[in-house]
């Protein structure tokens, strides 16, 4: 009896000591975001410095999401004054010399897709007590114009408060700075006066410096508001009608934009997915989209709807002008469209093809397009998607362009995006979130204004070696053409020729470049960045190489790719072709493999946490067990349903209800608040997964879901999306959205509401409030009786190592045990919590 007496207080000492440090998890002391553009082309350097301040080995965390279009090209970790640097290889001998590190218990830490424009880079590294490590990642990305400006986007998401955070944008453009804005996600009044912006003709430098004051959002749990999207978008200044070209150390590149040119009238026919997979919310989207493109359309656009299931229907027998009363009869069939039966991809583009060919009196110069939306893979009609392929490609024959958007993750996206390749057009993924519509419209409205065709770029051809694409099918307003190579060095002058079709004529413009001085324009300038059109000019020719190795045959696909390959491990990119091996300190025996994902990877969403609550997923089972062995971890359980903190009582409660309850739950009821929350278990779950806010004044209603969030006033309904940070404010009622973090609901003198996301292992949400003591005595419901009636017996008042205790709440008394549970409310949940559990059946 004293043995098991004596092992027991043994693990709850132990616990306790875990318990006291806890949250002395490592401090990232600085982080600095350091990014210089020239000529469109970022060079972005990310310089995280982490101490560890506990009296024993903790583990130390990099993660950064970067823009999907950049490639990796360095990255380093230095623990005291020890650099292990990632060496770039190609991908299979990378892949071996990981396989090796497995097989002796080692683990891989991967790039991950996290929404439509990021990837993440994430790693980890066991830093010893009063260690310091300093970890550096580099990339660089062509800068994409798109609807007139270009856009630098930044990821910000410390998780902590950062003693010394900074962003540097220094920006040169030799044509010139024509507009230059900031916004942010997460910027508030305090912080924006940590924001400065200094330009001029050519050049500009944004600095965000915030101190730590600044960045604080929530003294009670001291959260750093720093987390959300950072965003410079600006354009530059044109004149010269042949575009612009920009020469150093030999290469060139050159940009054409021309502008205010009349736009061509388009033939575009919608091919509409409306099978079983489409029913609920995507077919919502897709029809609220359509109806915003249709009022989008030219008087002088012809247009048509084909919808398909298992069955192919033609709206009408050929394309008719976008007159108002076409339009708007149109918008009535689009308001009309259900979601059944099986996907007929094959005989719904055939069909869009066969009202193109027969199409008569259309506009003489005029470009014709269809566009497919699909959330499935063929399932009706012809299935082998290689001759839909085939079969799509010589029916369109070169004519038409076919645009190919994959709803979600079902879609073959690797299907699309060579059927779309091979027929002058592009795909797109578009992301099952609250805002898809609003993708569908951003896309429609990328291609919305064609105003040249059938681009030529041409140059003095014994002079010019590795010269990128140089002819386009179409040109979009608000986009760029970007083309680069290297100039022989006997060449004084470089002639250019572009030919091109407009709506009213043929244009062939002209220009010459004078080599020597168009060098002298980038002599001493600081924001220089070693050679950057030579790099600009390899990460143009991998993007194109690996582009066209999509649509071609596979003998050609391999010479494509060894092209690429070579000039991925020559420049130091990290491509689809290669990869980095990390190596760790020894004592660690850890290596980690940085690959670069691809959208056709991303055919299944990646469970990702919303906030770090995730480390990389392991090789192996094998793998997983042995990190449990090597790394002591605490005795914590998973998230509870809800957790609170007991009014003047520093004491948590992690509240369980019966999982068998599946009707809406009542949470909490104040009448003296005007406030009602409700919340619905999901099935197989066992966490909430909705929640219903209800305000009697103002009468507001606001429905929070895993998906989307919904507030609802005077019969009026507004969706807020989780993929992005915003706010609402009704009659005083602020109702604000922290991207995929929380949503919070504040009113003055009222106590406020709280709802995390949490994304791993699966969708739920967690509520808590805040500013508690503003509940009234006349609180109730499962969880309100808590702020009003609930109290820990006398006799073990204080108790810090107590293990059980007696809680009396709403006159019933409670045995509560200690556990540990992971925390919602907090940025950094893997971090675990001592609470008092107890489970209720309302």
């Amino acid at each position: 009896m004293e043995q098991r007496a004596l092992l027991a207080w043994m693990v709850f000492s132990s616990l306790l000591v875990l318990a006291e440090t806890i949250d002395q998890k490592p401090e990232i002391y600085s982080l600095h975001v350091d990014c210089k553009v020239t000529s469109r082309f970022a060079h972005t350097v990310i310089t995280s410095r982490i101490v560890n301040q506990a009296n024993e080995s903790r583990e130390a965390t990099f993660e950064v999401e970067l823009p999907k279009t950049a490639f990796i090209t360095n990255f380093s970790m230095s623990i005291d004054g020890e650099v292990y640097p990632g060496i770039i290889k190609e991908k299979a001998a990378a892949q071996n010399e990981y396989d090796t590190a497995v097989s002796q218990g080692q683990s891989a830490g991967l790039v991950k897709i996290t929404d439509r424009k990021l990837e993440q880079f994430h790693v980890s590294v066991s830093i010893a007590a009063a260690s310091k490590v300093t970890f550096e990642l580099t990339y660089e990305e062509l800068l994409k114009r798109q609807l007139g400006k270009y856009e630098l986007l930044i990821k910000v998401r410390p998780k902590q408060l950062v003693k010394h955070f900074q962003i540097d944008v220094h920006i040169f453009e030799p044509q010139g700075i024509r507009f230059l804005e900031t916004d942010s996600t997460f910027m508030t009044n305090e912080l924006t006066e940590a924001l400065t912006k200094v330009q001029n003709e050519t050049k500009a430098h944004i600095l965000f410096k915030p101190t730590v004051d600044q960045q604080k959002k929530n003294s009670e749990l001291d959260e750093t508001l720093l987390n959300g999207d950072f965003v410079v978008r600006y354009d530059v200044k044109r004149e010269a009608t042949a575009g612009d070209i920009q020469i150093v150390n030999g290469y060139f590149v050159h940009y054409f934009a021309p502008q205010e040119m009349p736009v061509f009238p388009k033939n575009i026919i919608f091919v509409i997915d409306r099978s079983g997979s489409m029913a609920g919310r995507k077919i919502e989207q897709t029809m609220d989209a359509l109806l915003e493109i249709l009022q989008d359309l030219r008087p002088e656009d012809h247009f048509n709807f084909i919808t398909f299931n298992n069955k192919v229907m033609e709206w009408k027998s050929s394309l008719l002008p976008a007159t108002e009363e076409n339009v708007a009869s149109a918008a009535a069939l689009v308001q009309t469209l259900t979601a059944r039966g099986g996907t007929d991809i094959s005989g719904a583009l055939l069909a869009a093809v066969g009202v193109l060919e027969k199409a008569e009196g259309l506009p003489e110069r005029s470009v014709s397009m269809i566009v497919l939306l699909t959330d499935g893979q063929p399932t009706s009609g012809e299935r082998n998607v290689e001759v839909i392929q085939e079969n799509i490609q010589k029916a369109i024959n070169g004519k038409y362009a076919l645009f190919c958007l994959g709803f979600g993750f079902d879609v073959s996206y690797k299907f699309l995006e060579k059927m779309a390749l091979s027929n002058g057009g592009i795909a797109r993924r578009i992301y099952e979130n609250a805002d898809a519509a609003l993708q569908l419209q951003g896309f429609y409205q990328e291609v919305a204004t064609p105003i040249l065709m059938q681009i030529e770029m041409q140059y003095p051809e014994n002079s010019i070696q590795g010269l990128t694409k140089n002819d386009f099918k179409l040109f979009f307003e608000g986009s760029e053409i970007i083309v680069s190579g290297k100039i022989s060095n006997e060449l004084d002058l470089l002639p250019v020729e572009i030919k091109a079709q407009s709506h009213t004529s043929d244009l062939t413009l002209k220009e010459e470049a004078n080599v020597k001085e168009k060098e002298q324009v980038f002599q001493n300038q600081r924001y220089i960045f070693g050679n950057f059109i030579e790099r600009l000019w390899a990460y143009l020719t991998i993007q194109q190489l690996l582009e066209k190795a999509i649509s071609v045959e596979e003998e050609d696909q391999k010479a494509l790719e060894a092209q690429a390959l070579d000039l991925s491990l020559r420049y130091s990119f990290v491509t689809p072709l290669t990869s980095m091996v990390v190596t760790k300190p020894s004592d660690q025996q850890q290596k980690e493999l940085a690959n670069k994902p691809t959208e056709a990877d991303n055919e299944k969403p990646s469970r990702f946490p919303a906030r770090g609550t995730y480390r990389m997923m392991n090789g192996s089972p094998a793998v997983s067990r042995f990190r449990d062995i090597i790394r002591p971890q605490p005795l914590v359980d998973e998230h509870p349903q809800l957790l609170l903190q007991l009014p003047r009582q520093n004491e948590r409660i992690c509240l369980n209800i019966d999982e068998t309850t599946q009707s809406s739950v009542h949470l909490l009821s104040d009448p003296e608040q005007g406030l009602t929350v409700t919340g619905k278990l999901g099935n197989g779950v066992n966490h909430f997964v909705q929640f219903d806010i209800n305000y009697v004044n103002p009468p507001v209603q606001i429905h929070v879901y895993t998906h989307a969030i919904l507030v609802s006033h005077n019969n009026k309904n507004n969706w807020l999306s989780w993929m992005k940070s915003a706010s609402s404010t009704i009659q005083g009622l602020r109702v604000s959205v922290e991207e995929e973090r929380s949503v919070t609901a504040s009113l003055p003198d009222t106590v406020t509401v709280k709802i995390s996301l949490v994304r791993f292992p699966d969708d739920f949400l967690g509520l808590y409030f805040l500013n508690t003591d503003r509940f009234s005595d006349k609180v109730s419901g499962v969880l309100g009786q808590f702020y009003s009636k609930a109290q820990f017996g006398d006799n073990s008042n204080n108790n810090q190592r107590a293990v059980e205790r007696l809680l009396r709440v709403s006159g019933s008394e409670h045995r509560v045990s200690r556990l540990y549970k992971k925390d919602y409310r907090l940025e950094s949940a893997s971090d675990p919590v001592s609470c008092w559990s107890i489970d209720l059946t309302p």
